[in-house]
């Protein structure tokens, strides 16, 4: 990675009009719907009065695989999503056009044999009104890219999940095609549904979208906290642990902390965390 060159990097802004199909099809691949007489569901898989489910934002505008630009030198094969958060603004609504404007928020260097991690972040603005809507950043782990050297960015303090008993916990069932069906909202990453190239990239068989475990998360915290009203949702960020293979159950576990909620994921069938250092703020 070409340090310099990161931080000065311009991705220009993207427009992106979200349909009704779109939202339906992005609710569908996070696995609302399974239940298809739970009206908390189908506020947001069907067309009668219909809610974009929050965490959509996610993949509104996205930018494209700008690492892989030559110039950048970056070793964008061993790049792995570290984080996510998402501050939600005002809620997003079906049929409205956004606007994604981009930036590199830092690089911090762990090191040569370590590896770098780089953060972004997306504002994603109502084009007719110029209102902000979200605010989403993301860090990715540059495996191979370590020894690039520091921008001097300070990342915020990581959540630390409290080792006492967990004040509540659910669990959601993913389904078997659900990485075909979240892919059909923009992530093509092959892993996710050519069994041949997940085995090549070290996996039994193709694995869910990290962001589609964010989303499942999301839906948890909605059920949880906010009674399944999308506007009340305000933020939520965590990290990445493990991956979740389709049709694996995800138990989310709760702390209400100080007037957040902080939480943590594991996969019932394996016993293995798979998001971490997860922080969530709903209003009342």
């Amino acid at each position: 990675m070409i340090l310099n060159k990161v931080l000065e990097y311009q991705l220009k802004p993207v427009e992106h009009t979200i349909s009704e199909k779109d939202c339906m099809l992005y609710s569908l691949g996070i696995g609302l719907g399974m239940d298809p007489v739970d009206p908390k569901q189908l506020q947001f898989v069907y067309e009668k009065d219909l809610k974009a489910f929050p965490s959509q934002s996610v993949v509104i505008a996205h930018p494209g695989a700008w690492v892989t630009d030559p110039e950048l030198e970056i070793n964008w094969i061993k790049l792995l999503h570290g984080e996510q958060t998402i501050t939600q603004h005002k809620p997003l609504i079906p049929g409205k056009t956004y606007v994604g404007n981009y930036r590199v928020l830092g690089v911090v260097d762990k090191g040569a044999d370590k590896g770098s991690i780089l953060y972004q972040e997306k504002t994603l603005t109502d084009k007719e009104s110029g209102d902000l809507v979200s605010t989403v950043t993301s860090s990715y782990f540059m495996r191979g890219d370590g020894g690039c050297g520091s921008s001097g960015y300070e990342p915020p303090a990581p959540v630390v999940i409290p080792e006492r008993e967990a004040d509540k916990s659910v669990t959601i069932a993913t389904a078997d095609n659900a990485a075909l069906i979240y892919r059909l909202s923009g992530d093509y990453n092959p892993i996710h549904g050519d069994p041949e190239k997940a085995r090549k990239a070290g996996f039994d068989r193709p694995i869910l979208h990290g962001l589609c475990t964010f989303g499942v998360a999301t839906r948890a915290i909605l059920d949880t906290y906010c009674d399944s009203e999308p506007e009340r949702l305000e933020f939520v960020g965590l990290r990445f642990s493990s991956p979740v293979y389709p049709g694996e159950t995800v138990k989310v576990d709760f702390w209400e902390e100080d007037g957040d909620v902080l939480f943590a994921a594991t996969v019932v069938e394996r016993g293995v965390k798979v998001l971490n250092a997860g922080r969530a703020r709903v209003k009342a």
